[in-house]
């Protein structure tokens, strides 16, 4: 009861917020000397070098003792639209003196509305986990004004683009785990991921391009997705759709491999890795989690018996799964 209480009280928050906080002003120092011991592929390496950030005060959430900080600062890699040149974050941080530990970047789901990805967040704060939440390229405040640019996505039938967008937001993903790493309730050596859906197989990559994680956590994600899709019900018209434009199967699967969690397998078996899969599931196919369990070693994973939406009904169980695994030293 007290974390829905907690998510109720975040949602009349966005309404009024907290009015006439300072702005801290600060640099990240980004350190790259470990990503090629990593193996991090070259088109996920940052830049050594210093990057400028603002944060404020944006809800001070009394009753479940989490403070919500706004935290922005400049993508990785430009676009050619100024709005999606701003990286926007919200920091759900426990209130007091808090022993450093743990610390985790989440990431959000397909509609990118940030509710899934907020209330994990909250789930995280409220039992003494600070969590990071980043809005991807192209959605919320940084999507351009579709009169002038069009419509723009984060993900669309033109692959190219999509690649690019996909780049842009592990880069992203990257700088905001470099300044979460620098936050003082945080062991620098202690940080997780957690991604959801689309969050997830974002997450694999993310995970696999930053040596600074060492926990992960992948709901309703996995991995090898052109032959997971290829006979789905969901990816049936989009297939048939590529390939009357000259994309077959092979060709796709060339293609998509640089963003396919698969790939980076043997990166991920470093990780101390959770997975969590719905059974049933109707939107990711079950074969594409069972591919990636497989790659990565078979670490620990959970099968619920539910469609993709409906895993809903196990929030409770899952986030408790993934409080421990967090928590848990080894």
């Amino acid at each position: 009861m007290r974390l829905l209480f907690s998510l109720f009280v975040l949602g009349a928050a966005v309404a009024g917020g907290v009015a006439g906080e300072a702005v801290t002003r600060g640099v990240v120092p980004v350190s790259v000397a470990g990503d090629e011991k990593a193996r991090v592929p070259p088109e996920y390496r940052l830049a050594d070098e210093n990057f400028p950030f603002e944060a404020r005060l944006k809800y001070d959430l009394q009753y479940s003792g989490v403070e919500v900080i706004a935290v922005t600062f400049p993508t990785a890699l430009p676009s050619p639209y100024v709005v999606n040149n701003t990286v926007y974050c919200e920091y759900f941080r426990p209130k007091g003196p808090v022993k450093p530990g743990p610390a985790v970047i989440v990431l959000d789901i397909l509609d990118g509305a940030g509710v899934v990805s907020r209330g994990q967040a909250m789930w995280l704060a409220v039992h003494g986990v600070p969590a990071v939440c980043m809005t991807m390229p192209y959605y919320g405040p940084r999507r351009p004004d579709e009169k002038t640019a069009g419509k723009q996505r984060f993900l669309s039938m033109n692959v190219a683009s999509s690649l690019d967008h996909i780049r842009q937001c592990v880069l992203d993903a990257r700088r905001a785990v470099a300044w979460l790493a620098i936050q003082p309730e945080v062991d620098p050596a202690k940080l997780g991921l957690l991604g959801t859906s689309l969050g997830s197989f974002m997450g694999g990559i993310v995970a696999a391009s930053e040596p600074r994680i060492t926990t992960v956590c992948l709901l309703l994600g996995g991995g090898g997705l052109v032959d997971a899709f290829a006979e789905h019900p969901q990816g049936a018209a989009v297939f048939a759709a590529l390939k009357l434009v000259g994309l077959s199967k092979p060709t796709l699967q060339a293609m998509i491999a640089r963003v396919d969690p698969l790939t980076y397998a043997e990166q991920l078996k470093a990780k101390r890795l959770l997975l969590i899969a719905a059974s049933r599931d109707d939107v990711v196919p079950p074969l594409a989690m069972k591919q990636l369990w497989r790659a990565t070693g078979e670490p620990k994973i959970l099968w619920y018996d539910a469609t993709h939406v409906g895993a809903a009904q196990f929030v409770f169980p899952m986030m408790t799964a993934v409080l421990d695994h967090v928590r848990a030293e080894k």
